[in-house]
């Protein structure tokens, strides 16, 4: 989770977050060099005294500024597009996760397993523990396993809201009458934070989401203990 002192990205949960960290990392090197190499120019420029009073066109110079920014554009774009192919629909879903918003919670089914839904409300400060997150924490986690593709189907009950995980990569829009999804794979165990992600009303920021991925044998002990409260 992001705490004051953090200024890049969240550690990856995902293998898709993972890709796109390192085409973050890939772009910045790409950037840092163009941007060293535009201002010792500049520089060269504005400290020299010198000029040719002759010059009249250089092709020499042209023929490389203008073949210079294609091969770094280049460079850019085909990574680029290897990672928008990665984030495309996974065709094997082995668990899908239905999420419907609420001003201002969030409503979870496991459309795989009869009788498992809940509401996820964050828990109030007056009501937290010392070991909830201030503002972050809710009553019901959303748990699922590790290294399994799992699916989100998202919608919204009332206005446009966005459900998103920082640490995994997603952030899809729950819009009324629509049902968007996403995909996802959790590489590890552990407790991974989201929040609505779209201005949707006074309690906008008080609707976090909170995923507790564990292993997937301890995910089925889960299902059948919900399953077991389901039905009593």
């Amino acid at each position: 989770m992001s705490t004051w002192s953090t200024l890049s990205f969240q550690d990856s949960a995902s293998p898709l977050m993972e890709q796109m960290i390192f085409f973050h990392d890939h772009t910045m090197i790409i950037l840092i060099l163009i941007t060293i190499l535009i201002t010792f120019m500049i520089s060269s420029i504005l400290l020299n005294s010198f000029m040719n009073r002759f010059l009249l066109e250089g092709q020499e110079i042209e023929t490389f500024w203008t073949l210079a920014p294609g091969l770094l554009l280049i460079f850019i774009a085909f990574p680029s597009l290897r990672l928008l192919y990665l984030l495309d629909e996974s065709l094997n879903p082995m668990i899908t996760i239905k999420v419907l918003a609420h001003q201002w919670y969030w409503s979870y089914e496991y459309s795989d397993f009869p009788n498992i839904e809940f509401d996820s409300y964050m828990i109030p400060q007056n009501e937290s523990e010392l070991w909830n997150f201030r503002l972050l924490d809710v009553d019901n986690r959303t748990t699922l396993p590790i290294n399994i593709p799992i699916r989100f189907l998202i919608t919204s009950d009332d206005v446009i809201h966005s459900w998103a995980m920082p640490s995994m990569g997603m952030k899809m829009d729950a819009v009324p009458g629509r049902l968007n999804q996403s995909f996802t794979s959790i590489n590890r165990s552990g407790l991974f934070f989201g929040q609505c992600s779209e201005i949707c009303g006074a309690n906008h920021s008080f609707m976090p989401i909170v995923i507790e991925s564990i292993p997937l044998k301890s995910f089925v002990q889960w299902i059948n203990n919900q399953s077991l409260d389901g039905w009593m």
